[in-house]
């Protein structure tokens, strides 16, 4: 046998050999990282699984679309963010535990969402979620009102939705209870972060003077001497509704300017200051 052929024989050998190794590589599902418990220690609460059902009406509530970014707080085994990315939406999951968020990883690829569906190891008080549309998490009434300012900072008309905990003094917009597929943590809080009007607008009505509590808020508008209270004063995101003096206001809120009309269809505006 010539060199060359003992060459070529050799090459083809071990190109077999890889080949076959590959194939075996292949064959091989993906091993699932770890098992998580029930209970299991978290850096803040403990891990319990949001039932599945709930998570359903969670997303349900907050009408997520292909067009939203959904960030999961507190991610746990993945499954809003991968029935968010199921939805077609964009969905991204922060959680402290770095097994949680490989089991996570595993998950999202056997569901077959792993692009749309991320996840990242980090502490959510220490992480920027600015850009999402929507937010979600299980957490607990106290840390639900430590995150509750940097949730009233992002852009009006993100929706929030939580699991059995509320927000404190923060009433929700909206309530449900899950009865079909749960039986324990079944029921949802849901918010809309409202845009923020506090303080002093003038208009051509004359000084409207608003005192803002999360989506609700009282006022006067005053014109000469005459001064009218605010009643029914409402924000859900941008938008904005109140009465004053029997004429019903609707507007949206667009920074330092609010423009709207009244029900009558009478145009007004009103620019923030003085």
């Amino acid at each position: 046998m010539s060199l060359l052929s003992v060459v070529s024989r050799t090459a083809m050998v071990s190109c077999v050999s890889a080949a076959v190794a590959l194939n075996v590589a292949i064959a091989q599902p993906a091993q699932k990282p770890f098992e998580p418990t029930v209970g299991q220690d978290g850096k803040d609460v403990i891990w319990v699984p949001t039932p599945q059902a709930l998570v359903d009406k969670m997303l349900d509530m907050a009408k997520v679309t292909a067009a939203d970014k959904v960030v999961d707080l507190g991610s746990g085994d993945g499954r809003t963010v991968i029935t968010a990315a199921k939805r077609g939406a964009t969905a991204h999951g922060i959680e402290y535990n770095p097994k949680m968020v490989e089991l996570s990883k595993y998950n999202a690829e056997q569901e077959g969402v792993a692009g749309k569906a991320t996840f990242e190891n980090a502490d959510i008080f220490k992480s920027d979620f600015s850009h999402a549309d929507v937010v979600t998490m299980f957490l607990l009434t106290s840390l639900n009102a430590k995150l509750r300012p940097t949730i009233l900072d992002m852009k009006p008309g993100t929706r929030v939705v939580s699991n059995t905990f509320d927000m404190g003094d923060w009433r929700a917009d909206e309530e449900a209870v899950v009865t079909e597929g749960c039986s324990s943590y079944c029921k949802a809080y849901f918010w809309i972060v409202p845009a923020k009007v506090d303080g002093a607008w003038t208009t051509d009505k004359g000084e409207l003077t608003l005192r803002q509590t999360y989506q609700n808020f009282t006022g006067t508008l005053k014109n000469g001497n005459v001064v009218t209270p605010i009643t029914d004063g409402k924000l859900k995101g941008a938008e904005i509704t109140f009465t004053a003096g029997g004429t019903e206001y609707t507007g949206t809120v667009n920074g330092a300017t609010i423009e709207g009309v009244t029900k009558s269809g009478e145009k007004w505006q009103a620019k923030r200051g003085a």
